[in-house]
């Protein structure tokens, strides 16, 4: 397996996760799939639908796998997953390895039923937890810390009347990220982490309720954003209805969105907690130009996420904005490695520059993020090797020099290119005629008023961390 190699132009995230619910009665793993479809940018490692009949027995049925989700699934095994009330998931796995069995939803059959449970982030107390599970008896499948949520939750529901209490007393001993969707025979269950650093939304259609990680899985599915789900909340969706519980929230200005969704994770269409990706972008871009104006001739991004921050930059500045490259779509993230005598580099599998768009001319390009640099390196490279005659680097976040720990791929310390260097020596090493980070203190311009976590960036965490990286704990 040495030969292959994952390649990303960009940062990992966590997952998505996809939740619904037909009072009518209808099958809603469709649904499900065109949900997760829409979510795919979230995670392409792995995959899964686990869906269940609240009108008859209580009985599970899920099909899960490695892949992207038309690699999963096709019209015969969604046909073979009757159920009117499902849960789905798209997984990049941040903490525990790329094997089938750590793949989402967990289902898990207990004394009280069954539960099928789908989590977006990482917890920070995830060992401590595990290891105290595993000395009262707990065997676990898996290398991811989602199993620990899905066991303190059967666990809690063996004590309370409900679901809902289940869910919340699992809350008071989690700590970290999570967005989770649960399923249990009769309900479907959302829940935010009180500093609501990763997203859920709900929507409706018809007689059919929603939740996602983002509205713009939502609208794939042809339904209306309602809202996003709080920081802290639990809704509970019933043939009554929505009922929510917000007794685990926590003051607005302690609430940490991570920021990152806004400058790469979430699609460009999305809305999240009330503000605009796009127009956050746009924000940033204009940030850019303010803050590092250079004479060029043309500014273009690198896509997906560049690409609306650079026409920020342009709108600005006003230097016409381009498409220099072509994205490759069909491309997943692992590919055979090209044998190093040929001298091709992985970013070409997924980019191609147009070169009559840049040919001659002083370019102004700007990307999401810049974590080990070889990426930005070989895409200026591929640039230059196509006639620009200067390639000006704008970065539409500050320079990363501390790890997360809530379910985002950012590497220790010693992988970050900027721990160790100072931008000049970055600029350098990437070959760039000149290079600005996004300043820290303009990230607020993105949001407004929203609290957000820029502890990869600042290293001030929201909460206690470990200090040291746990993603791979229980490999």
């Amino acid at each position: 397996m040495d030969e292959f190699e994952k390649v990303t132009t960009g940062m990992g995230e966590e997952c998505g996760v996809f939740g619904a619910y037909d009072m009518d009665g209808g099958d809603v793993a469709p649904s499900v799939y065109y949900g997760l479809f829409a979510l795919q940018h979230r995670g392409q490692e792995s995959c899964g639908i686990a869906v269940t009949d609240t009108n008859g027995e209580r009985k599970v049925h899920s099909r899960k796998g490695l892949g992207l989700v038309n690699e999963v699934f096709d019209e015969e095994s969604l046909a073979a997953l009757k159920g009117n009330l499902g849960v789905g998931h798209v997984r990049y796995s941040t903490a525990g390895g790329t094997r089938a069995e750590n793949a989402m939803p967990l289902v898990l059959n207990y004394v009280k039923g069954t539960l099928a449970i789908a989590h977006n982030g990482n917890l920070t107390n995830a060992v401590e937890l595990r290891h105290e599970l595993e000395y009262t008896g707990a065997i676990f499948q898996t290398t991811i810390d989602s199993e620990v949520i899905a066991y303190h939750i059967a666990r809690e529901r063996l004590r309370t009347k409900d679901v809902e209490n289940a869910v919340k007393n699992a809350m008071k001993k989690i700590k970290g990220a999570y967005a989770l969707v649960v399923g249990s025979p009769r309900k479907l269950i959302g829940a935010r982490d009180p500093f609501g650093l990763k997203p859920l939304c709900i929507g409706k259609r018809d007689h059919t309720y929603f939740l996602a990680s983002e509205s713009c899985a939502i609208a794939a599915v042809g339904a209306e954003f309602i809202r996003d789900v709080r920081p802290g909340e639990i809704v509970s969706i019933t043939k009554e209805g929505i009922s929510s519980d917000l007794s685990m929230a926590i003051a607005p200005d302690r609430q940490a969105r991570c920021i990152f969704e806004y400058i790469y994770f979430a699609r460009m269409d999305s809305v999240i907690d009330e503000v605009n990706v796009y127009h956050a972008r746009i924000v940033a871009g204009r940030a850019l130009a303010q803050s590092y104006p250079v004479e060029a001739d043309l500014v273009v991004g690198v896509p997906d996420s560049g690409l609306v921050a650079a026409k920020g930059y342009s709108e600005y500045s006003g230097i016409p904005y381009g498409m220099a490259f072509h994205k490759n779509s069909y491309v997943g993230r692992t590919f055979i490695k090209p044998k190093q005598s040929q001298r091709e580099s992985s970013v070409k599998i997924k980019l191609n520059v147009i070169e009559e768009v840049v040919r001659g001319k002083r370019i102004v390009m700007v990307d999401d993020s810049i974590v080990r640099g070889t990426t930005c390196a070989n895409i200026i490279r591929m640039l230059k090797k196509a006639g620009a005659k200067e390639v000006h680097v704008r970065i539409s976040s500050p320079p990363f020099l501390h790890p997360c720990y809530f379910g985002t791929d950012v590497p220790s310390n010693e992988q970050l290119i900027a721990h160790s260097h100072t931008t000049e020596e970055i600029r350098e090493l990437i070959g760039a005629d000149s290079l600005g980070y996004m300043k820290i203190e303009k990230l607020k311009e993105m949001v407004g008023d929203l609290g957000y976590c820029d502890a990869c960036f600042s290293g001030n965490y929201p909460m206690e961390v470990p200090g040291k990286d746990i993603s791979h704990a229980f490999e």
